[in-house]
């Protein structure tokens, strides 16, 4: 397999939303990886990236989008940005994106990445994910790229519009896809299919050389 193209094809039979084959279609995985694993960048495989972090595997990709019924005119919170290859396909789904990660290496990593791209609804930030982006919520859909733990942050929650969507890999031990939609003040959780991600770093749970590193 070696093209976007090839890919969205393999991940036909798991996935039955047709905007979402066709953004993975559309973007090339490889500019997401880094160059000793570009060979790789086809495969339905989670890969390293810089910082001990992953670019996930692309069937996970693809569910965690079906789940969150992104719509054209849909504001998305991408917590965790990584390699910045979720918030490029949100990017194609969404009408603008605002995509925040801890990691300012990596923020810039794929901003260069995205911009190569053409990709212009995109706004990168740096910073702690868990408390979200208030100042520019609502949002129509959230999607975390990091495990949260025993439960997805409140402030998350919070930041959903009224009929939002957010969907995060919840659990530590076990971690399953988690979608929360939000009616009013009432949210509905619906558990999914297991998955493995990489932890969601919470700014507190760091000490200060860390952070500031």
């Amino acid at each position: 397999m070696t093209s976007a193209s090839e890919l969205a094809e393999r991940l036909r039979p798991a996935i039955d939303d047709e905007r979402v084959l066709a953004a993975i279609a559309s973007i090339p995985r490889e500019l997401f990886v880094p160059e000793r694993e570009r060979t790789r960048a086809y495969e339905n495989v989670a890969l390293p990236i810089a910082c001990g972090q992953t670019i996930s595997q692309p069937l996970v990709v693809a569910r965690m989008l079906e789940l969150l019924r992104v719509d054209a005119q849909d504001r998305v919170l991408d917590v965790g940005t990584g390699s910045g290859y979720h918030a490029a396909l949100l990017a194609l789904l969404a009408d603008r994106v605002w995509t925040i990660e801890r990691h300012p290496e990596l923020s810039a990593q794929a901003q260069r990445a995205i911009a190569q791209l053409g990709i212009d609804n995109v706004e990168f930030l740096v910073g702690d994910g868990w408390n979200g982006v208030p100042e520019h919520a609502p949002f129509d859909a959230i999607n975390v790229a990091a495990a949260t733990g025993d439960e997805a942050p409140a402030a998350l929650d919070l930041q959903l519009a009224d009929g939002g969507r957010l969907v995060a890999p919840v659990g530590t031990a076990e971690q399953h896809l988690i979608v929360t939609r939000r009616t009013g003040e009432r949210f509905e959780r619906i558990r999914m299919e297991p998955v493995r991600f990489v932890p969601l770093v919470h700014d507190e749970d760091v000490d200060e050389d860390e952070r500031w590193a």
